[in-house]
């Protein structure tokens, strides 16, 4: 990346002066002329800082837009897994005309701040299709959580899931069997049932394919949300949301 920049910095610095890249044969430079052009380069952007700043933007402005067409063929190739996975919890309204698919662990800071502003951003707009994509990755108690709450479901249906969902995002501490129980009276669940399905192979198989298409899209880190064609990795206020959401629409 280093060197990249340099380069980049390097090319804008001879535009700048009024010479072309091709018109340097640097590797036949006698040893005097080489000192003495890099003399010169290093006097101008002592002179001139900036162009190393400008050049960076324009390399990174470059970058994100490179990024951004590649995750355009990511969601396109592997939209039937994102989207219609058979497996992922869909709230908001089903129907909707846009879809947001988020990748979330129940430990993770971000998302718990990306919590109520998703909510937020659900209730405010009634045309919008949401997908929860457990992704667990931050440790024992993330796996615990994700493996509960996909076995409330499984044992008790959407609604269930959807309250230890919301009960999971804001808990703290070990997720040993006494909360685990506790949990599970306070929601109304059969907590013999709950914690015996968490180890079930289907909850293991959808773990396994969720992360393996987190690996696809090149998600390492939560949250991550697909919405429309675009792929963003990394928490979104509410404002950039709805902005996303209109364009996608």
């Amino acid at each position: 990346m280093l060197n990249t920049r340099l380069a980049t910095s390097f090319a804008a610095m001879l535009m700048a002066t009024g010479v072309q890249a091709a018109d340097l044969d640097l590797e036949n430079m006698s040893d005097a002329d080489r000192a003495a052009f890099g003399a010169q380069v290093r006097a101008y952007l002592l002179e001139n800082p900036q162009v190393i700043m400008e050049a960076v933007q324009v390399l990174e402005e470059r970058q994100a837009a490179e990024q951004a067409q590649g995750d355009v063929a990511l969601i396109a190739n592997n939209a039937e897994a994102i989207f219609n996975d058979g497996y992922s919890w869909v709230g908001g309204n089903p129907e909707g005309d846009v879809t947001i698919v988020e990748f979330f662990d129940y430990r993770c800071g971000y998302c718990r701040r990306a919590h109520p502003e998703v909510t937020q951003l659900l209730e405010l707009d009634g045309n919008i299709r949401y997908i929860a994509k457990e992704f667990p990755i931050l440790g024992e108690n993330s796996l615990i959580s994700s493996r509960f709450a996909l076995a409330a479901r499984e044992v008790s249906g959407d609604e269930a899931y959807e309250t230890a969902k919301e009960a999971l995002i804001t808990l703290n501490g070990d997720m040993d069997e006494t909360v685990l129980r506790r949990l599970a009276d306070t929601l109304g669940l059969d907590a013999d049932a709950v914690i015996a399905a968490m180890d079930s192979e289907e909850i293991t198989r959808q773990l396994a394919e969720t992360r393996a298409l987190a690996q696809i899209l090149q998600i390492n880190g939560t949250p991550s949300f697909v919405m429309g064609d675009q792929l963003i990795r990394g928490y979104v206020p509410l404002d950039a949301m709805q902005q996303i959401v209109a364009e996608a629409r």
